[in-house]
């Protein structure tokens, strides 16, 4: 076999080098190659996609959005804020009759939730891929019913990753993808799609008066939900009873505390008898490492009492009174 340049052929036409460009393909060809890709994981997925009626006392209607079956038993992703706290959903599936719907688990931290359909027969379900495998300019098709057209399908590109979206609990969600994949209001809950047919993200998201600036929540994080969900029935996170607010840093007190950081989160209030309590932090402290993780604010913090610290010894450092002081704290669950 022989190994040849790829973008060249031999061409005893073509002078003394021999060689020529190859012509590259017809514009009919690369179109018609993405139009089979996006129409191929529409097909794939769309039997998967449902529509979500939140449903409050009664029966009566809270809300509208989308959601995505994840297993043929009828595990269904959507977002919190298109359940809204209700108790259980309605489910409309392309073609199909719609069934009743419980919910597992609600996270408003993340805008996820995980619901149950009371369906009897198996249930055509879409895989949920590596959000980590994503490069910007990766093809990504998103699919939902958004104002009420059902089963609607837009295509763009994963404009950027590592995106930060401030949830309506006030919680930032991390590795948030951006797309230009058109979505509208209906679209939330509904999944965001690779080439190669598996879920990526959630779309949860567009930003009111621009065009093409779209937000899903990552399929990384909505994996660890559902597991969250599925094993405990909520998503567990530490508690350690501090009020905090980020704060500059002078640069003479952050080199001297070996920070690297301008900022950090400087506690405002204590709720007695917490872990924080208990380990003796008092207001005004400036925490700058939970662990072995920096803190440069009040979101580090947060993001740093994740589950698996729950009821283990950790070192918090702080700044006081212009010096580094290292204090053990053990978190809590937070109720």
């Amino acid at each position: 076999m022989l190994d040849l340049e790829p973008s060249f052929v031999r061409d005893e036409g073509a002078g003394e080098a021999g060689f020529s460009s190859l012509a590259p393909p017809a514009d009919d060809d690369i179109l018609d190659s993405y139009s089979r890709t996006v129409a191929r994981v529409a097909a794939a997925v769309s039997p998967a996609v449902v529509r979500v009626e939140a449903q409050g006392p009664g029966g009566a209607p809270m809300g509208a959005g989308s959601g995505v079956v994840i297993s043929p038993d009828g595990l269904v992703l959507t977002n919190s804020h298109v359940i809204q706290g209700a108790a259980g959903a309605r489910l409309t599936a392309p073609g199909a009759r719609a069934t009743g719907a419980r919910v597992l688990g609600d996270d408003p931290h993340t805008d996820l939730a995980l619901l149950h359909a009371d369906a009897s027969e198996r249930l055509p379900a879409a895989r949920l891929g590596d959000s980590k495998s994503l490069r910007p300019g990766h093809v990504v098709v998103a699919i939902g019913n958004p104002l009420g057209f059902d089963s609607t399908v837009t295509a763009g590109v994963v404009s950027a990753l590592g995106r930060s979206l401030r949830a309506r609990s006030g919680r930032l969600i991390d590795d948030v993808i951006q797309t230009d994949a058109a979505l509208n209001p209906g679209n939330s809950g509904g999944p965001l799609v690779s080439s190669r047919g598996e879920v990526v993200g959630i779309n949860t998201a567009v930003i009111l008066g621009a065009q093409g600036i779209c937000f899903a929540v990552a399929s990384n994080t909505a994996s660890h939900v559902v597991s969250e969900i599925v094993r405990h029935g909520r998503v567990r996170r530490a508690y350690v009873g501090i009020a905090a607010q980020t704060v500059a840093v002078p640069r003479r007190l952050a080199l001297a505390a070996g920070h690297e950081s301008a900022t950090g989160a400087a506690v405002t209030s204590i709720e007695a008898g917490s872990p924080a309590a208990e380990a003796g932090l008092a207001p005004g402290d400036i925490v700058i490492a939970f662990g072995e993780t920096p803190v440069a604010g009040a979101d580090d913090l947060v993001r740093a009492l994740s589950g698996e610290r729950i009821g283990r010894k950790e070192a918090i450092a702080v700044i006081r009174q212009g010096a580094r002081t290292t204090l053990d704290i053990v978190p809590t669950e937070r109720a």
